[in-house]
């Protein structure tokens, strides 16, 4: 069933659109055709539609089907929800976004991502239609009597309109509305106009004796206020009539017979040309009082025409009921057999002055004037079959080379040129003149012939001159000639000049043009050239260009010089070729028409095979057919193209692009579908995108439709892609589609906080077992130690003690024998001094054994004591200071220190000179800290480097902290003083230090410090 949407529809929907050029024959149009057997369509195709977002939807009896340009995509409604039919009769897509789907069992309407269904009685749906108030309107069949055939849509819900308010149908089909926004409905009987209650009817007695339900069909505008209404019946008074003021005409025009015609759809295009559907016959449009035809004999999908479309870029769609065909315009426009050629064997053609065009083809010398073909064949005096290089001289005579001679076309009649002797010239490749007015004629032979006033006045032959493939007139004097072997020459009053190119010698030269300056253009299999006084450029692919084999060139009215290729037709602006000359390795801007434009290149063995008429026109022989561009009308496809993201797919799920998708955990591979809603032509749209969060630069796919990604790490993402159509008109503004990619629980920040978390008390555990094995091994020695000194003492008290205490009873018991005046009685009584001196020294040894001097006090006052156990002189200042609050150090690690401090503070007495010593302990974040500071002379570099110092004290020291676990440094500079700083971890040198970790987690927050001052004198310490 026809669908005929209303006009204000499709003003809206294509605004921006230029409707195909009226002046062309059908044949001359693109034409695409998808047809069932092909596999596109799971059903008959019955209507066409395109919604806002440039999508074209196809209803057919299998289901609804969306179309991007590309791809067919059966649609099925979302979340579970069904069409009220699968057999779609009906679509119109409104200004709004919405598509209206008109179905066997009634309508529903997809708008922004819902379906919805009307409620109500089952009914076939015929017609969907938009007034200009943006009301939507519906016609039916097999419905009640009593709910009407009209229904307007109030809503959610449909208000219909029958006999009560004056239409007299059962049901109805086509509908239409006028600018006065009258309803004209069409039936089984005739035509209804509605509005608002007021109705005319329009019966076609015609239909009163057919008597069946194939009625009024298609309704249509016609001329001066006149409506057209299309019937599936034929014979008079039915086919295509004409209401004119409430009288039914037949409609009859050139090549059309409307009451012979079974009308299935009519369609009024925006170029005001009426289309007509018919359902055995394919398609017709009339256009100026003239009709033309197109069927399946010239590659119509089928001659059963359902229904029209035109799209917003200007395209016609036509669904038949084995596909879809598309007509659209091209740049280059073909001549073929369609057209009235002779036969499709164009060697040659040539725009005269007056603008003719004569085609140079088989069989016929065929001449186009004013759009009209006529062939001059042998019949009607063509002295042959063959028609083949062609040439208009100065006085407007038309040379014609046919066969394998010469001949003047003049007054109707062709005159043969031959040689002297009356023999042919032989067949004729290229013709020109020269500014003497003579004609230079080259031949196949090879020989080059100078015609003058209609007679041959010199041939020559090689090997006086090479065989030549092209002819050029120079401006001044002679001719220049394109040679077989890539080079060029220039013969005038009688002398040759060979020009060496430097081009391959395998490259003939194929055409050739000669600018009014003297430089000349050739072009071959190796691109396009130029001379110009000795200099010669080659122009080729590396500047630009899209190939390198080229047929001809021809300059146009604004001087572009246009190349016809092997890749399609190819302008240059001049000011283009102005800027290579000068700079031979740049890469110039070019314009190409291929074969979606229409261009068919081909080469030709004859001249001229391209040709500029008078109105700037171009035209093209390729040995097949006849092709024809106007430069001064290349106006593109102005309309943006829509963009969409259709659809994520992440590994192999597919999602509906949204705002806040979100992809699953350890997502791996990410498919991204997008599109570009450019229907002239798909396969040139082109996109580009970007992955922000990923992508640093623009992405370039060409024409790729997919983006594919891998291995994205958890994070938000927004897919950017942007598209131009077939014209290089860009939406810069795209679409976009934003997801997420949830991380899995090893990906999250609180997972990688406790994981650093996890590795720091990995490493202080490790630390704290590395102290705790240290303080072990440390504990394990100092109590060895101590059982060693207590072994020690013992062995003393048993053995040298009792050895002394033993003399010393014999010593007394001598002492006493002896007289007071025995010389001996002294020496005796000294040895008795000496052995209790002895024995004291050995029991405060023995007491140092067990426990050692500062057992009985704090460091710092064993360290305060030193000043009185090496009697200091006065002059120096001696003091200990303490930092922070004291703790309880370990034993041995308190002897340790002592003693190490205890050594450098000796250093600093007998061998420094110094006026002032300082020792300084200091308890501060879970250290301990101790350092000796002097001010005299320092000590040797060499010296502190060794570590020898008398008694090596400086290594002493050294191997001392170490056995406790601690670092020990000596810092000194000539005359500048020392210090020795030494210090030791908490865990090893406080009693408290594992016993308490709270305690020293909290002091290492808050280090409570004191400076206490044991010992001082009245100068200031060392700086």
């Amino acid at each position: 069933m026809s669908v005929v949407i209303l006009a204000v529809v499709g003003v809206i929907l294509c605004s921006s659109a230029v409707a195909l050029a009226p002046n062309r024959r059908l044949s001359q149009y693109s034409h695409t055709a998808w047809r069932i057997q092909d596999g596109f369509f799971s059903g008959t195709p019955q209507t066409i539609t395109q919604t806002s977002d440039g999508y074209l939807w196809i209803g057919t009896e299998g289901g609804l089907v969306r179309f991007d340009g590309i791809q067919f995509v059966p649609w099925t409604p979302p979340n579970g929800k069904a069409l009220p039919s699968s057999r779609i009769h009906s679509l119109l897509g409104t200004s709004d976004g919405s598509l209206w789907i008109g179905t066997a069992r009634g309508l529903a309407r997809w708008s922004k991502g819902e379906l919805f269904t009307f409620p109500g009685e089952p009914a076939f749906v015929e017609t969907i239609a938009q007034d200009p108030e943006g009301t939507v309107w519906i016609t039916r069949s097999q419905v009640r009597d009593a709910e009407g055939a009209l229904c307007e849509v109030a809503g959610n819900a449909l208000r219909c309109h029958g006999t009560a308010e004056g239409i007299p149908f059962a049901y109805a089909q086509p509908l239409f509305s006028d600018a006065l926004g009258n309803l004209w409905i069409g039936s089984s009987l005739g035509l209804c106009r509605w509005k608002s209650g007021d109705a005319n009817t329009y019966i076609v007695k015609a239909l009163m004796r057919v008597k069946g339900l194939a009625g009024v069909s298609a309704i249509a505008p016609g001329n001066e206020g006149s409506i057209l209404v299309g019937m599936r019946q034929q014979g008079k008074g039915l086919g295509l009539q004409e209401l004119r003021q409430g009288v039914w005409q037949d409609y009859i025009l050139p090549g059309l017979d409307g009451p012979e015609m079974l009308v299935s759809t009519l369609l009024r295009d925006h170029e005001g040309d009426l289309w007509i559907g018919t359902a055995n016959d394919g398609l017709y449009r009339v256009h100026a009082g003239q009709a033309d035809h197109f069927s399946s004999a010239n590659g119509l999908s089928s001659d059963a025409v359902q229904g029209f479309y035109e799209d917003r870029e200007g395209d016609l769609w036509v669904a038949t009921s084995r596909g879809i065909d598309r007509f659209h315009d091209t740049r280059v426009v073909s001549y073929s057999i369609h057209e009235g050629l002779t036969s499709e064997d164009v060697d040659s053609v040539l725009a005269s002055h007056d603008g003719t065009i004569w085609i140079g083809n088989l069989n016929a010398l065929d001449v186009l004037r004013h759009e009209k073909l006529n062939g001059i064949g042998p019949r009607k005096g063509l002295p042959g079959t063959l028609v083949t290089s062609l040439f208009e001289d100065q006085s407007g005579h038309v040379w014609v080379g046919v066969d394998s001679g010469l001949t003047v076309y003049e007054n109707a009649r062709f005159r043969w040129i031959n040689k002297p002797d009356g023999s042919s010239l032989g067949v004729v490749t290229a013709i020109v003149e020269d500014a003497d007015h003579n004609l230079w004629v080259e031949t196949t032979q090879p020989a080059l012939f100078r015609i003058q006033d209609l007679v041959v006045r010199e041939e020559i032959q090689p090997p006086r001159i090479p065989r030549a493939l092209s002819l050029a007139a120079d401006s001044k004097d002679g001719i220049w000639l394109g040679l077989s072997n890539g080079n060029l020459a220039r013969y005038k009053r009688g002398q040759l000049e060979i020009m060496t190119t430097n081009g391959p010698g395998s490259f003939s030269v194929r055409n050739l043009l000669v600018d009014a300056d003297g430089s000349a253009w050739w072009v071959t299999q190796a691109g396009l050239f130029r001379w110009r006084e000795g200099k010669v450029e080659n122009l080729n692919s590396h500047n630009g260009l899209p190939c390198d084999n080229i047929f001809a060139l021809v300059r146009d009215g604004h001087g572009s010089l246009w190349l016809d290729t092997q890749c399609g037709l190819i302008a240059i602006d001049s000011a283009e070729l102005e800027r290579w000359w000068q700079q031979p390795d740049l890469k110039l801007r070019v314009k190409t028409l291929d074969v979606f434009d229409g261009a068919q290149p081909g080469p030709t063995n004859f001249r001229p095979e391209v040709s500029r008429a008078p109105d700037g026109k171009l035209w093209f022989a390729n040995e097949n057919i006849l092709q024809v561009v106007d430069p001064d009308h290349l106006d593109g496809n102005s309309v943006q193209p829509p963009v969409l993201v259709e659809q994520i797919i992440a590994d192999r799920k597919k999602y509906a692009a949204g705002e806040k998708l979100q992809l699953p955990a350890r997502t791996r591979d990410i498919e991204i579908d997008y599109t570009a809603l450019s229907l002239v032509v798909p396969e040139k749209v082109r996109f580009r995108y970007k992955l922000q969060g990923h992508d640093v630069d623009w992405q370039d796919p060409e024409n790729r439709r997919r983006a594919f990604y891998s291995d994205l790490p958890p994070g938000s993402y927004q897919f950017h892609v942007i598209a131009c159509n077939n014209d290089g008109v860009w939406n810069e503004q795209g679409a976009t589609a934003r997801f997420t990619i949830l991380p899995a629980f090893y990906q999250t920040a609180w997972f990688r906080a406790l994981s650093v978390l996890a590795g720091i008390g990995v490493l202080w555990l490790l630390y704290a077992l590395r102290v705790r094995s240290l303080a072990t091994s440390i504990q394990a020695r100092f109590d060895d130690r101590l059982e060693e000194r207590e072994r020690i003492a013992r062995d003393l008290h048993d053995t040298l003690l009792q050895g002394i205490f033993s003399a010393s009873i014999h010593f007394d018991v001598a002492n006493n024998r002896l007289l007071a005046d025995s010389p001996a009685k002294p020496s005796v009584q000294r040895g008795m001094e000496l052995l209790t001196q002895v024995s004291k020294e050995g029991r405060n040894t023995l007491l140092a054994l067990r426990t050692t001097a500062s057992s009985q006090s704090d460091l710092e006052e064993a360290l305060s004591r030193l000043r009185g156990e090496f009697s200091l002189p006065a002059n120096i200042d001696f003091r200990v200071i303490t930092e922070g609050e004291p703790e309880l150090l370990r034993s041995l690690v308190r002897d340790e220190v002592y003693l190490i401090a205890r050594e450098a503070v000796i250093n600093a007495f007998r061998h420094s000179e110094a006026s002032a010593i300082e020792v300084k302990v200091g308890y501060i974040s879970r250290n301990l800290r101790v350092s000796v500071r002097d001010n005299g002379c320092g000590i040797d570099e060499e010296l502190l480097k060794s570590g020898r110092e008398g008694h090596w004290g400086l290594t002493n020291m050294r191997e001392r902290a170490e056995r406790i676990g601690g670092r020990f440094k000596v810092l000194s500079r000539a005359k500048a003083g020392t210090v020795v700083r030494l210090w030791i971890p908490g865990k090893l040198a406080f009693e408290r230090a594992s016993s308490n970790p709270f305690w020293s987690w909290l002091t290492r927050l808050y280090p409570w410090r004191s400076r206490r001052i044991i010992a001082k004198s009245s100068e200031e310490p060392p700086k």
